[in-house]
């Protein structure tokens, strides 16, 4: 089988590291590739370093409106190529091919707004701040960026960033999750296609010693991160120690609360879908449901709408979950289980021990529903990432925001209301970066940032659109005067 290669320098180039892992598809345990790993990925790194600086230093004098020329046809190759991609997507990561599908559509978005550059990087002018003089801000692009992508969405989250550095003049490193590195490799060879400068663009397979390369090299201006919060955390204390610009998108714990005069019909397959979609990994997905007054109906319905999803592989009809990503990923999330029944919860629905048949090797795991946890227990604050809800009970909705503001994590919160008092309160006063009213996945649009608060984001601009634009741009303030005197001498 043969190594995946890294793409520098405007072409496919073998990795310095004889060290490989396999890319496995989790529904099947198929191998897919060969992924290279290890300590000497760090050379690739300094290969990939010095040929995006030297296609920077030509691409930031390329006039604005030029360099998102390319970015036109990134989005019509995306498209034309929109089921390849998405079937990459499913066969390493395990998530539906309607999952995927959407997720492509999500990237395409953002290379739609970025398209916008020429508009979002203009500054500020004033005339006369003084007399006879004037003052102004422009924007200056960093020079090289990076980007450390997580596995659950191979080829859109790296599309919160990417279209962003190369249309404001930067030049940019990905290094896809070890896990689903095909996906990326599918795009870099739509990128290939594009008329950009060698090196403006690297793909660089690794691990920890890729990120470490990456982190460390004192020509990489800015990393763009997501995933777990402790990763995230070393992420943004290693990169800013070495004085980069880092954003770094962290875990969640996402409550969603149903108030009683919410539907209950559509608020639960709302509810179930943010839960159980991507087989809950992803950083947006609903973990705890908080039932406010009478939660008996909203009980119910929940069971039914959960025990009714089907699980299996990704690429067959009907099915509505697919794997989580590994075997090991398999048992941390069934020993999280384990650990909320030890502390007192009682199994609603339990999703362990699932097997899929003709995939009985997959690493499935059906929906599952806990109840009556431990306010103070370790899984109600614990991130599973997988497909399991936590149903608590709350009498009030101050309560309910009580409960929410004092968790550690502030990625989104979500209520489900008919009353527009009680929306107008809980959008107000909850503590967290993403708030859906009657919405489970309260993803912005890419127009928007994707915020995130507390211990789910460690920086100060985020992903997406306008935040995206000032992340990879640096502001320089210029202040002129030309006094008539002078001109006369000209």
């Amino acid at each position: 089988m043969n190594i995946l290669q890294n793409y520098i320098n405007g072409q496919w180039v073998n990795s310095h590291s004889a060290e490989t892992i396999n890319v496995v598809n989790p529904a099947t345990k198929e191998i897919l590739a060969l992924v290279p790993y290890g300590e000497a990925t760090r050379k690739d790194i300094d290969d990939a370093t010095a040929a995006a600086h030297q296609a920077y230093l030509d691409w930031k004098n390329v006039p604005v409106i030029k360099r998102i020329q390319p970015l036109f046809r990134l989005k019509q190759l995306l498209e034309e190529n929109r089921d390849e991609i998405s079937h990459l997507i499913t066969l390493e990561s395990g998530k539906t091919l309607a999952e995927s599908v959407g997720e492509i559509q999500r990237a395409i978005e953002n290379v739609e707004v970025a398209c916008a550059t020429p508009m979002l990087m203009q500054s500020d002018f004033l005339e006369n701040i003084a007399t006879g003089i004037d003052e102004f801000m422009i924007r200056q692009p960093l020079g090289v960026t990076a980007c450390i992508a997580p596995f659950n969405f191979p080829a859109m989250i790296s599309f919160w960033f990417l279209p962003y550095a190369i249309a404001t003049g930067n030049s940019m490193i990905i290094k896809p999750s070890e896990k689903v590195p095909l996906t990326m490799m599918k795009i870099f060879e739509l990128l290939h296609q594009l008329d950009l400068p060698k090196g403006l663009v690297s793909l660089v397979h690794g691990g920890k010693a890729t990120v470490d390369g990456i982190l460390d090299h004192p020509q990489i201006k800015s990393v763009s991160f997501v995933g777990s919060t402790a990763v995230a955390r070393y992420i943004y204390a290693r990169g800013t120690a070495n004085g980069k610009r880092v954003q770094a998108q962290g875990g969640a714990k996402n409550p969603v609360v149903v108030l009683p005069d919410a539907d209950i019909e559509m608020t639960s397959q709302i509810i179930t879908d943010s839960v159980y979609g991507c087989a809950g990994q992803r950083c947006l997905a609903a973990s705890v449901v908080i039932t406010v007054d009478d939660d008996r109906k909203v009980k119910e319905s929940l069971f039914e709408a959960a025990k009714s999803r089907t699980v299996g592989y990704g690429l067959n009809k009907g099915v509505d979950m697919g794997p989580v990503i590994s075997p090991e990923s398999k048992t941390r999330i069934e020993g999280l289980i384990d650990k909320g029944i030890a502390e007192g919860a009682s199994v609603l629905l339990d999703g362990r021990n699932m097997k899929v048949t003709g995939y009985e090797t997959g690493n499935f795991i059906s929906p599952t529903i806990l109840e009556n946890l431990s306010l103070t227990g370790e899984l109600i604050k614990t991130e599973i990432f997988g497909p399991v809800m936590s149903l608590i009970h709350m009498k009030t909705v101050d309560e309910a925001i009580a409960f929410i503001n004092q968790g550690v994590y502030g990625n989104m919160a979500c209520l489900f209301t008919s009353s527009g008092s009680s929306a107008r309160k809980f959008r107000n006063e909850s503590m967290a970066g993403n708030i859906g009213i009657n919405i489970g996945i309260a993803a912005p649009m890419a127009q928007f940032p994707f915020s995130g608060w507390k211990d789910s984001f460690f920086g100060d601009l985020h992903g997406q659109g306008k935040h995206a634009i000032e992340f990879f741009t640096q502001t320089k303030v210029v202040v002129e005067r030309w006094p008539k005197e002078w001109t006369r001498r000209f």
